[in-house]
């Protein structure tokens, strides 16, 4: 069984790796009995046997947040064995191959990327964006290299149900245009979004929509060099400035929709709205018709949102759609990490670099043409 520093809870399956979940105040307010789920009992290939986690173990414990947290470390302890630590030099030598999950803040992933090569990992799993530059993140893919440690990245979308039905669909229709749209459901007001744009203070590009940025890395020859032009919706996208929690003012998109024409003649959009709903799409227009629409989720997987939202009803509604997608992309890793078997799908550090190099390039395009 691989093992993820994180959470530990044994499954019976025996592939032989360390699974290592490295976490720096990113769940505050998510739902940390949703969480533990996510990463231990629905990886069949994988235990999560530590928790690194330094914020709610250290400074933040006395704060908002902290006393959830302590209950759920209880928890954790007395009924899996989970172990917890605040640094990675606290864990064991690894006993196998080791897969690290890195889901901390983004500015400090360089810094734990470091931590996790320096202590054995084989295999990175890296949240998205991966780090707050490109330049940063290249110099942690070129550390990364050179050690002989592989850095995956947890671009879900990528495996996704909705992306893959979008299109086929859209190849059998010479000429037709894609739009993926992700919705969140935060409130529309100045507090709930100052919140937002401090927490993740990357900005909207190189967060909520940094899934859409990969997909058309991934997907639609979409490169910095072989972008001809992005166009604002500006009757749709709305740009803010808001006081975060801190007092000090950030400005970021609360909603955002442009197309980009390629070079090789490909044209796609990208629509986010962080008060949009619980639902992501894609639809597929020709001659300005849409003629097709598939939804994350679809009425399959809506009694599963259903049934997870009643049992962890603290967590972030849109981790419940995009569930299975999770679970898909940790299995793949999962299993390359211990048998070297392709992770299908599964967005590599270099198609990270490249969607950051992406959301670098058109956010102050963006911001322009919305002044």
């Amino acid at each position: 069984m691989h093992h993820f520093y994180g959470v530990s809870v044994s499954r019976g399956v025996t592939t032989g790796f360390d699974y290592l979940l490295v976490l720096n105040r990113r769940v505050e307010a998510s739902g940390w009995r949703y969480f533990f789920m996510i990463h231990s009992h629905t990886c069949p290939s994988a235990s999560l046997d530590y928790i690194v986690e330094p914020w709610f173990m250290g400074a933040g414990g006395d704060g908002p947040g902290g006393d959830d947290f302590k209950k759920f470390q209880a928890e954790a302890e007395s009924d899996f064995g989970v172990k917890f630590a605040t640094s990675l030099g606290e864990l064991p030598a690894p006993a196998a191959p080791r897969l690290t999950l890195i889901s901390g803040r983004t500015g400090d992933n360089p810094k734990l990327l470091t931590e996790s090569i320096a202590n054995g990992a084989k295999c990175i799993y890296l949240e998205k964006p991966g780090a707050p530059t490109v330049a940063e993140l290249q110099q942690m893919k070129d550390e990364a290299e050179a050690a002989g440690v592989e850095v995956l990245m947890g671009y879900n979308k990528n495996v996704c149900k909705y992306v893959r039905k979008t299109r086929e669909f859209a190849s059998t229709i010479p000429g037709s245009h894609v739009t993926f749209v992700s919705n969140n459901a935060y409130e529309n007001t100045p507090e709930s979004l100052g919140e937002c744009f401090e927490r993740n203070a990357e900005g909207m590009l190189k967060n909520m929509a940094i899934h859409e940025l990969a997909l058309l890395v991934s997907f639609y020859d979409v490169s910095v060099e072989n972008i001809a032009s992005v166009t604002a919706d500006k009757e749709f996208s709305s740009m803010q400035t808001l006081a975060g929690p801190s007092g000090k003012e950030w400005t970021d998109f609360d909603k955002i929709k442009f197309t980009i024409t390629t070079k090789t003649g490909t044209e796609v959009s990208v629509q986010a709205d962080r008060c949009g709903g619980t639902d992501s799409f894609a639809t597929v227009t020709t001659k300005g018709e849409e003629v097709f629409r598939y939804y994350m989720p679809d009425d399959e997987d809506r009694q599963l949102v259903e049934e997870l939202t009643a049992k962890y009803p603290t967590a972030m509604p849109y981790f419940f759609t995009q569930d299975p997608d999770y679970i898909t992309v940790k299995e793949r890793v999962a299993k390359h990490t211990v048998s070297g078997e392709e992770a299908e799908g599964v967005a590599t550090i270099g198609v990270a670099v490249e969607t950051l190099r992406v959301a670098e390039y058109l956010t102050p395009m963006l911001q322009e043409q919305l002044k």
